[in-house]
């Protein structure tokens, strides 16, 4: 796939397209890393601490067992 700089202020942007943003499982609050080689850029998301992990799989777990978790808290 070749991609052009957009014009974003007085800086350049580089769009990702949404069928990319989604194999990578990033949004568009999604810290992004940007390293380079000198030659090349790396852009990959930052990766995410153990407590942040547990908190989005507790959020995940909550909303999808909502009703049987409140059934057994009763």
């Amino acid at each position: 796939m070749v991609k052009s700089l957009t014009k974003h202020g007085n800086s350049y942007a580089l769009i990702i397209d949404k069928p990319i943003m989604e194999l990578l499982n990033i949004a568009p609050e999604t810290p992004l890393e940007v390293t380079t080689d000198g030659k090349s850029l790396l852009i990959r998301p930052v990766e995410r601490t153990r407590q942040e992990k547990f908190e989005k799989l507790l959020k995940q777990t909550c909303e999808q067992y909502n009703e049987d978790l409140r059934k057994l808290a009763e």
